[in-house]
């Protein structure tokens, strides 16, 4: 019987963009297979749903969102003059398509607790070159792009840098499923003004109002969405429960979970024995693995296991208090003498319980890379000495906030 022929030329209705079309057979196989299909079950915005009730959106959305954007900054590019070649667009769009899907279940935590030795950029990479394998050396362009490898260097910035589809995306999706509409950025007119340079990524003169709201947007968004209070302490609390499954773990405590999610919490994992079986059984994992864990640890003897774990089901989170200033060691101290003594809490416990941090706003760090203005008369300048905004800045100087979190009476 002959196998039936599938349209791969699919088009995909997306709320921010309207009909996002799959360019090539290739894209289409890309995004039908197992590894990306995962990406499905893993929240782009990880606990901040427990702050706007509408960030349900998935890493799904976000990289098929910055592919389509990938296609209308090529299309700008090429009526510019911009020679990019039909394979080159194919890797571009590979490259962008594929650059988040190493990320975990709630990514950020698990990076901090359980799969520390190796990050999810990384992961990206060991993905994309098993994939490479499996489609025959397809993508052995995108992933010279991806690393920064290939001699054309704009094409990394598109991939990479501060003014990359990876943003340009996730700012605008994030405001739209939070509801947070500072972050609304204006990513069709940014597109609009790229153009190259001596082979790097500029943005003309007339797109400088709209780069100057992009790098506020993001200031806005880091403060209001990702680094907001409530969101933190989840992501802490999590991060906490994760350390302690592990603890328990290795001392021979066998955790209810899954294969994938107990292959993980028994073994260190590190970037030097991140193998090939390590990634399928990573591919396993997404976040319902976690949560699903988390509502049966609820009922394990371990107190702080279960404390933990009934505390974020049912969003009874710790107080936080954010400040300008650090608390002094002698007043961090003092807190954890009177909530030991309120709370009956153990020694081993109080690490769980009472904890302090920082957390660090840096709208444009030109040290990485930088968005580059380019002006009629042929002059390119840092958007930061470009602007008469002086407020752009003041917005490249790294802000940070410290916290202190500790159980309610």
């Amino acid at each position: 019987m002959s196998a039936k022929k599938t349209n791969k030329l699919k088009i995909l209705n997306d709320p921010i963009y309207g009909f996002i079309t799959i360019p090539n057979a290739l894209i289409f196989d890309l995004i039908e297979h197992r590894y990306f299909q995962r990406l499905r079950r893993i929240s782009q915005m990880g606990l901040s749903y427990l702050v706007y009730p509408g960030v349900h959106h998935t890493r799904f959305h976000h990289a098929i969102g910055c592919m389509h954007l990938m296609q209308n900054a090529i299309r700008t590019l090429r009526v510019k003059g911009v020679e990019i070649s039909a394979a080159e667009e194919t890797a571009l769009n590979c490259a962008i398509l594929l650059h988040d899907i190493g990320h975990g279940p709630f990514s950020h935590a698990l990076e901090h607790s359980i799969v520390t030795g190796v990050n999810h950029e990384e992961i990206s990479l060991l993905y994309m070159r098993a994939l490479n394998e499996e489609f025959e050396g397809q993508l052995s362009m995108a992933i010279a792009i991806f690393e920064g490898n290939y001699p054309r260097k704009f094409m990394h910035q598109l991939i990479s840098s501060q003014l990359d589809m990876d943003r340009l995306d996730y700012l605008k999706r994030d405001s739209f499923y939070s509801g947070v509409s500072e972050g609304n950025i204006n990513s069709e007119r940014l597109i609009a003004m790229l153009n190259v340079v001596h082979d790097e990524l500029v943005l003309e003169e007339k797109g400088i109002y709209s780069a100057e709201k992009f790098i506020v947007g993001r200031r806005l968004m880091y403060w209001q969405v990702y680094l907001h209070k409530t969101g933190v302490v989840a992501e802490r609390m999590l991060v906490n429960l994760l350390r302690r499954a592990n603890e328990l773990s290795t001392k021979g405590f066998v955790l209810p979970g899954s294969k994938a999610f107990q292959f993980f919490l028994t073994n260190q994992i590190s970037d030097a024995n991140f193998d090939s079986e390590t990634l399928k059984t990573f591919a396993k994992l997404d976040d319902y693995d976690i949560l699903s864990a988390i509502k049966d640890w609820i009922s394990h003897e371990d107190e702080i296991l279960s404390s933990l774990s009934k505390m974020l089901i049912n969003r009874e989170l710790l107080k936080i208090e954010i400040s300008q200033t650090s608390m002094s060691e002698k007043e961090f101290e003092q807190l954890k003498v009177s909530k030991q003594k309120e709370l009956g809490l153990s020694s081993e416990a109080m690490s769980y319980f009472v904890f302090k941090d920082s957390i660090q706003n840096q709208a444009y760090d030109s040290s990485k890379s930088k968005i580059n203005i380019y002006f009629k008369n042929g002059d390119i300048a840092d958007i930061t000495e470009a602007s008469d905004q002086l407020n752009l800045q003041a917005l490249t100087k790294p802000v940070v906030k410290y916290f202190v979190c500790y159980p309610k009476k």
